[in-house]
């Protein structure tokens, strides 16, 4: 079965007024982010609808050790509507929908309700990617990902390597391999690249929820087969060579209710959020004040990245042992 990995440039950025409306931003704090020593790897894997119920009803060996070897919260809060777009782009662009306008699953560049309160190249509200590549341009990005709809949410020229599977997706068993491949390929690259900010994304968990229900024993399964498919990241960033300079997240873009999502319920909107690895203090309870657009703010603030304008994004600086 055929893959296609997309090896994309990076662009220039061809004005001086635009590298210095980034580089000159500061956080909310007015505060200048230096990065933190000996962290040169972030990798961020993201499960489509993975729940706090999830975790505590599912096998999840891989995910327990990484609560209890690092920081994390089950209380962290995705953004309304509790629908993936909105989520996954809040996410990666550090605000929420009243600011980058992705507000539905049927959003794109070029039909959508709310105008983005800035715009960055390619006509994107500035996201993590565009942040590092801007600032640092040196540091090598990457992003896998097994939702179609997650490759419309970023700017492709700021990512080294992207990758999607070119594979059936028609049934239950098409979005596992989906799944299986997308990790897999994501393993060969941390073997082989090493990028400093891989972002991988699975879908399979949400695909099980709307099938069989949140809640239902296949659901559990799913949850504990994205469970197995960390524990082979976990492994391949051992085998690396770069665990001791690597942090590693987890979280979701949302909950669920029966067969459904995106409405204003905690089983929908509270969504797991967790950080393990180099600098991270040990079994902290993070509280239940975390954002999922805090995620994009944190990874900025761990390379020493200043957040683009119009990110309203704060870093969870409470994650790690010097702060």
């Amino acid at each position: 079965m055929k893959k296609s990995i997309q090896h994309t440039s990076i662009i220039i950025i061809s004005t001086i007024v635009l590298f210095l409306a980034v580089s000159c931003s500061s956080n909310q704090n007015g505060e200048t982010n230096r990065g933190i020593n000996g962290i040169d790897h972030v990798i961020f894997i993201g499960v489509d609808a993975l729940s706090p119920d999830g975790i505590r009803n599912a096998h999840t060996p891989n995910i327990d050790y990484m609560m209890q070897n690092g920081a994390s919260t089950l209380t962290a809060r995705a953004v309304m509507p509790t629908n993936s777009s909105p989520n996954w782009a809040s996410m990666i662009m550090g605000a929420g929908p009243e600011q980058h306008g992705i507000t539905s699953n049927s959003w794109e560049q070029d039909d959508y309700q709310i105008t983005p309160t800035t715009m960055g190249p390619g006509g994107f509200f500035p996201t993590v990617f565009y942040a590092l590549k801007s600032q640092k341009p040196g540091l090598s990005t990457a992003s896998f990902y097994d939702w179609p709809g997650f490759g419309r949410l970023f700017e492709h020229d700021f990512v080294d390597t992207i990758y999607m599977p070119d594979l059936p997706r028609e049934t239950t068993e098409d979005r596992v391999l989906w799944a299986e491949d997308t990790m897999h390929e994501a393993n060969q690259h941390i073997l082989a690249e090493r990028s400093n900010f891989l972002f991988i994304q699975l879908d399979h968990v949400d695909h099980f929820g709307h099938r069989f229900a949140h809640g239902s024993q296949e659901y559990y399964n799913s949850v504990q087969h994205a469970d197995s498919l960390i524990g082979t990241t976990l492994a391949a960033i051992e085998e690396s060579g770069i665990k001791g300079r690597t942090v590693v997240m987890i979280s979701s873009d949302h909950g669920g209710v029966g067969t459904g999502h995106g409405g204003s319920t905690d089983d929908e909107i509270l969504i797991p959020w967790i950080i393990y690895g180099a600098g991270v203090t040990v079994g902290k309870d993070l509280g239940p004040f975390i954002n999922t657009y805090d995620t994009a703010a944190t990874i900025a603030y761990i390379f020493g990245i200043e957040p683009p304008e119009g990110w309203i994004a704060r870093p969870v600086k409470h994650a790690f042992t010097h702060d």
